[in-house]
This record gives C-alpha cells, sequence and structure tokens, in this order.
C-alpha cells in the first residue's frame, strides 16, 4: 500500500489530513464558550441550551459509526471532503441564527461534517501510516485537539470585538482548505484490498460482541464524560461569575491545550510504561483533580486554571492509546471503530448532557461536575481486563 501511493505523498497525506483535522475541530470548539451569550440573546435557559447543544454532539459523533461503515466499503475520499465543506459554512452561521429553531439545524448540518470527517480520516491515517501508527495517529489527535482548544479563543474574541455576526467570514478558511486537500489527500490505491463490510448488522454484531472492544468503548466513554460535562457546563457557570467571553474562551482552549499536550506525549509514555497503566491513570486521576478545582475556583482563579488544565491533560492523555488499540483489536475495522472510539462514546454522552443540565440548573454546576468525576475512577477498575 505504502509503496503503491509512495512514501513522500503518504506522509504528506497524513499532514493535511491533521491539518484538515485541526479546522475541523477548530469550528468545533467555536459554540461551547459563546453558547450562553447566544441563548442569552434568543432567550432560552441552561436546560434548553444543554439540550441543543446535546443535539448536536449526537449528529457529530454518535453517527461516525455508520459513516465509518460506509467509509471502510470505498476507495473515494468524499466524507473527508464534506465534512470539512459542512463544518466550515453552517457552524459558522449559528450564531446568527433569528430563532431556536434555525439555531438547531445549523449546529445539525455542522456537525454533520465532523461525523462525515473523523472515521474516514482516521482509517486513512492508520492505512498511509504503516508501522508507526501509533505515533502518526498521536499527532493527528493532539493536532486537532489545538484546533478544538483555538476554536473557544477565536470564537469568543471574535464575538466579543467584532460581535457574534463576523463569526460567518470564518467560513472561507475551511472552504479553501477542503478545495487544497482535493489535490494533497490521494485516492487508495484500487489494487488495494479494501474490506467489503456488505453485511451492516453483522459488521457491528461483530465490534460490539468483541470483549476487549466493550472495554475499550466504556473507558472511551468515562473520558468523555468528564470532557464533554467541563466544556458545556462550565461556560454557564463562569458567565454567572461575571466573566467575558475572551476569559471563558480562553479558559477552555487552555483545557483543551494541555489535552493537546496529553495525546501528543501519549504513545511516547506508552512506550515507557505501557498502554494499561496509561489508560488506568487518566481515568481516576480526574476525581481528584476537580475536587481541588471546586475548592479553588472561587477564591484562587490562576491555581484553579492550572488545575483545569492538568484536568484536560489527564483526560485525553489516553485518547490515542484506546483508539490504535481499538483498531489494532479489529484491524478490518478500522473505520467503524475509530467511529466507536470518536464519536459513539461522545455521543452517547451528549445524550446525558441533555438530562444534567436541567439537573445541574437545580442542584448547581460543580457538585454535578463532582459526581460525575466519581464514575470515571470507579470504572478504571476494569481496565485490569484489557489485553495490553
Amino acid at each position: 500500500m505504502l509503496m503503491e501511493i509512495g512514501i513522500e505523498k503518504t506522509k504528506k497525506a497524513i499532514i493535511w489530513l491533521s491539518i484538515a483535522h485541526f479546522t475541523c475541530d477548530v469550528y468545533s470548539g467555536f459554540l461551547n464558550p459563546i453558547m450562553p451569550f447566544i441563548a442569552s440573546r434568543l432567550g432560552f435557559s441552561l436546560g434548553i441550551a444543554t439540550i441543543i447543544i446535546s443535539i448536536s454532539h449526537i449528529c457529530s459523533s454518535m453517527l461516525q459509526p455508520i459513516f465509518g461503515f460506509f467509509a471502510d466499503n470505498m476507495l473515494k475520499r468524499f466524507f473527508i471532503f464534506w465534512g470539512v465543506i459542512l463544518a466550515s459554512i453552517f457552524i459558522p452561521m449559528a450564531p446568527n441564527a433569528p430563532n431556536i429553531s434555525v439555531l438547531l439545524l445549523c449546529m445539525i448540518l455542522g456537525s454533520l461534517g465532523g461525523s462525515f470527517f473523523h472515521p474516514q480520516a482516521m482509517g486513512f491515517v492508520n492505512e498511509f501510516s504503516g508501522k508507526n501508527c501509533s505515533n502518526n495517529m498521536g499527532v493527528f489527535i493532539s493536532i486537532g485537539s489545538l484546533g478544538f482548544g483555538l476554536g473557544p479563543i477565536i470564537a469568543a474574541l471574535i464575538t466579543q470585538t467584532l460581535g457574534l455576526g463576523m463569526l460567518s467570514w470564518t467560513s472561507l478558511l475551511g472552504l479553501t482548505l477542503a478545495a487544497t486537500m482535493f489535490f494533497a489527500v490521494p485516492k487508495l490505491s484500487k489494487t488495494e484490498k479494501k474490506p467489503k463490510h456488505k453485511d451492516f448488522v453483522e459488521s457491528f454484531k461483530t465490534i460490539l460482541s468483541n470483549k476487549q472492544m466493550e472495554l475499550l468503548i466504556l473507558i472511551a466513554m468515562m473520558k468523555s464524560l468528564v470532557t464533554n460535562s467541563s466544556c458545556i457546563l462550565l461556560p454557564f457557570l463562569w458567565k454567572d461569575m461575571g466573566y467575558s467571553p475572551f476569559y471563558i474562551g480562553s479558559s477552555l482552549s487552555w483545557f483543551v491545550f494541555a489535552g493537546a499536550m496529553g495525546s501528543f506525549l501519549s504513545p511516547k509514555l506508552e512506550k515507557i510504561v505501557g498502554s494499561k497503566k496509561i489508560i488506568y491513570f487518566s481515568m481516576w486521576a480526574t476525581f481528584p483533580m476537580m475536587f481541588l478545582f471546586a475548592l479553588t475556583y472561587k477564591t484562587q482563579p490562576v491555581l484553579s486554571a492550572a488545575i483545569f488544565g492538568i484536568i484536560g491533560f489527564t483526560t485525553m492523555l489516553a485518547q490515542p492509546v484506546t483508539l490504535v488499540l481499538a483498531q489494532k483489536t479489529l484491524p478490518q475495522y478500522k473505520s467503524i471503530v475509530a467511529g466507536f472510539i470518536n464519536g459513539f462514546c461522545w455521543g452517547t454522552i451528549a445524550l446525558c448532557m441533555s438530562v444534567l443540565g436541567t439537573v445541574a440548573q437545580n442542584f448547581g454546576i460543580m457538585k454535578v461536575l463532582i459526581v460525575l468525576c466519581i464514575i470515571p475512577a470507579i470504572a478504571s477498575y476494569s481496565v485490569r481486563y484489557l489485553k495490553d
């Protein structure tokens, strides 16, 4: 495969796929920090806002295994291109929505872009990487995380200085990139024996009945629980405390940047301590960190910001390890497996967030976050049953 396409072309393809991942996730990071201000403009509550965000996350995440199924059966790059195009057009349009219905429609269509892009892109990175898959996947994921971290800063800065309406101009970046990728990312060789998973139900049964995959899906859900709840709920807490859009965006960016560093270092640490220890630490260590954050966020903002970054680093530390381990478990389902680990798990947690927003509104955001971080700590016991 690598010889047929050419080593230099595959390296170039991985670089451009990573740049596209960065751009796609920049758009994905737009709405969390400014959603409290969109809610204030359109006049809806925290509970409604979390439902809207959850629906968009479901569209960007839970459908990924389905698109991964089709991606595994095709040599064309359809999902990569249209993923970037949809995300770059509709997510920047969302803040200009005149009502909740149009807002939801823009968020759904933009989120489908992420659902299109991620499974096929991760399958291509695996396909092009050869024996260097862990390192390339770590770079690919960390660059996407950097984009997701930069998105809140860009959105908050534009909102605070120019207004919500100016975000739509950022669509030009994604559309330009999509056009460039058409020439930069090669098609898979026609002689490559792609697995033909003609039976949709049988493919999903094989994945979901595999014990190793069941554990890895559980682990991915636990990590998504911490990330999702922090990024969705804390902006509303900070807005109520009187913080500006730029402060909120910067805080979320710091969280994701620290997580990107965790993803980048993960393959290197895996070689030293092994995958199971990294996953175990990633799951239990977030609870004491969140508890410390709750004690300091009102009185010691600098210290709490540092702790918040450590939570991001710890949570995302095991992300590349978990994904590559899943792809090695069932190598014939690269894109579908990526859709489950990277998307379905995130979307399942997003479903829960639609309810947790109302609970947080009634009982307090920090109390809910502390309770949520206990769950992965308890579930970390399951790591002992993973195969290295």
